[in-house]
């Protein structure tokens, strides 16, 4: 793994003063005046590379300023119904923070769960799905990491993320062209956001695409995935209190309860979950301040694709020849062959 010094970070800035006015702009956005921990992320997703690193983040500015993402919390999708199905079907949610562990981690890192198994995708285009994600990216850049700088004290720039593998089935091919375009948006986009990858709950067929997907990832990004046993309960603990355990993870909450003991919903991929909640009526102020001053257009926020690496090309043929693979020797049988991994 590359170390970066403070002399990349300086002449990585002395290039991003010479780029034009709408890009510092919209990097002020990015940032949130932590310029210098902001340029390591984009050195480490490119191993130090200055010239590299800087090409990637103005490609990113500039996808930002073509898609207007610094406005996309202030487009909220509408009806609440559709809003529901679409938390339904694209699991993701905020459980809580990590807790300190001695100088091996750090408290504060807000606990992101991912019900990779669960999640059908079927309720809405693909547009809404994109949509919806990266309003959860931004609001955690932009409202719950600097809270947490602020409540801990230090800076706090990356999360922990908790996939949730229960239900993962050979039908999940048929996301995986969506699952691509989002994949893809955070590794241009949203790089090193992520501290380490925790798995659970990981059925056969996981652990079959795993073995073979997993010398395809980038050394930095094998060494952040640990697959745990089970639910990951005993180890997860190690590392954040009983209260920010994602539902899927707590021994009397996995499966059907979404609600815990004081009556509160427990289950943080609901809409009816405090971190939802928030996160609706934020969208929903913000949105009421811009229509004060010109209509809410409803409907999907379009925004342009990132055409995927060839590493993540590679990644998603490969873990679709598996699926294959699998399904041949159960029986089951899917038109793979009519799935395109890019376009429509």
């Amino acid at each position: 793994m590359v170390f970066i010094t403070e002399e990349m970070i300086k002449q990585f800035q002395t290039l991003m003063e010479k780029v034009d006015e709408p890009l510092k702009k919209t990097f002020q956005n990015i940032h949130n005046g932590y310029q210098r921990e902001n340029l390591a992320r984009f050195l480490k997703a490119r191993d130090g590379d200055i010239s590299n690193a800087h090409k990637m983040l103005v490609e990113c500015l500039n996808w930002r300023i073509q898609n207007e993402i610094d406005d996309i919390l202030t487009k909220p999708i509408s009806p609440t119904d559709l809003y529901r199905a679409i938390r339904d079907s694209q699991l993701t949610g905020m459980s809580g923070y990590s807790k300190e562990l001695s100088f091996l981690f750090t408290a504060g890192l807000p606990v992101i769960a991912v019900g990779v198994g669960r999640s059908t995708y079927d309720k809405a285009s693909i547009h809404y799905y994109v949509q919806s994600h990266i309003q959860m990216n931004e609001y955690r850049d932009r409202v719950i990491l600097p809270s947490a700088t602020q409540k801990f004290g230090r800076y706090i720039g990356t999360c922990i993320k908790i996939l949730d593998m229960t239900g993962l089935r050979i039908s999940a091919l048929n996301q995986l062209k969506l699952l691509s375009v989002i994949s893809t948006i955070d590794d241009l986009n949203y790089p090193e956001k992520t501290e380490t990858y925790y798995i659970v709950n990981a059925p056969y067929i996981f652990s079959a695409c795993w073995k073979v997907v997993r010398p395809l990832l980038q050394e930095r990004t094998r060494k952040k995935v640990q697959v745990l046993s089970g639910s990951g309960r005993d180890e997860l603990l190690k590392i954040m209190d009983y209260e920010s355990l994602p539902h899927f993870c707590r021994k009397e909450g996995s499966g059907s309860s979404r609600h815990s003991r004081d009556g509160t919903v427990s289950d943080c991929f609901s809409l009816d979950h405090p971190f939802h909640q928030q996160l609706y009526n934020y969208v929903k102020e913000k949105a009421a301040v811009v229509g004060a001053a010109a209509p809410i257009r409803h409907g999907s926020f379009h925004v342009d694709f990132p055409e995927p690496g060839p590493e993540d090309v590679k990644i998603a043929q490969t873990i679709e020849s598996e699926f294959q693979r699998l399904g041949k020797k159960n029986g089951v049988s899917h038109s793979f062959h009519e799935l395109k991994i890019n376009g429509d």
